[in-house]
């Protein structure tokens, strides 16, 4: 599944061709996604304005003169710039076309989201998708040791794992699977010790990793293990840099300890059991 880091690499590859241009009009090939597509989207968008791209969590959010497209990448989902008069392809749901270039929602498994969120609704902020998500990893909010403070106040009284704490992604945003396991190695700490038992100290290595591994994730294009590709169409490579994840019975690269799988909350967890003693 796309995370925060291949739905980044997504925003930073479709914002600089599209920002600035004019919606000429919108093809619902299949709308049978998570959420119906509506119907209407040609008609509430075309000629409207990307005014700008951001990115909240997971959802890529598209600014228009009047109002907001909240798009998810879903399970297996990809956004291509591509020009408009290239063929459609087998499983590509719905398309956005600005004059000589198409935006196109390639989703496989049709988990993925395109929906509108007009500004007559207020602000993006207070869409019901958005409102629990907890704080992004790169914001002021979470920066130095706030992040630390943010991870010590929302795991009080949690005996929940920590590794389940952190992909809930109600205190920070964005910390996939993928993501949990290097980021939980990054900062010495055993994936099943529970959210509740984190020391200030522990918080504080943690919201450094997450930071830095997420900011490795993005440099290195983000994560394809099955069907992720970038804008250009080009695969991410962090996989090819993880310490722990995907590397059962191999040795530790710091202390050669073989590497240990669990199951936690029916997702794989890799983990060193020499370097994150609980």
């Amino acid at each position: 599944m796309p995370e925060l880091p291949e739905v980044e690499v997504t925003r930073l590859g479709i914002q600089p061709h599209l920002e600035g241009l004019r919606v000429s009009a919108v093809k619902i090939i299949d709308g049978r996604l998570r959420w119906p597509v509506q119907s209407n989207l040609n008609t509430l968008i075309s000629g409207q304005k990307v005014l700008g791209i951001e990115r909240r969590g997971k959802y890529l959010l598209m600014e228009f003169d009047a109002g907001y497209l909240l798009l998810h990448l879903g399970m297996t989902g990809t956004l291509r710039v591509l020009p408009s008069g290239d063929p459609l392809k087998l499983h590509d749901r719905v398309t956005f076309e600005f004059g000589k270039l198409s935006l196109r929602l390639h989703d496989p498994r049709k988990f993925g989201a395109v929906l509108w969120h007009p500004k007559s609704k207020g602000p993006i902020e207070g869409n019901a998708l958005l409102q629990k998500l907890g704080v992004e990893p790169f914001s002021p909010e979470f920066a130095g040791e706030l992040g630390s403070e943010v991870l010590y106040q929302c795991s009080r009284k949690r005996s929940v794992a920590v590794k389940q704490f952190l992909l809930a992604g109600q205190a920070v945003v964005g910390v996939g699977n993928i993501y949990c396991s290097e980021s939980l190695f990054e900062a010495g700490i055993h994936p099943a010790k529970a959210a509740g038992k984190l020391t200030r100290p522990q918080c504080s290595r943690l919201a450094t990793a997450v930071r830095l591994i997420l900011k490795k994730a993005i440099a290195a294009g983000g994560s394809s293990l099955k069907d992720f590709v970038n804008s250009e169409g080009d695969p991410g490579h962090f996989m090819v840099q993880t310490k722990v994840y995907d590397r059962k019975d191999q040795p530790c690269k710091v202390c050669k300890t073989p590497i240990k799988q669990i199951v936690q909350g029916q997702r794989s967890t890799y983990f060193c059991p020499q370097c994150q003693k609980r």
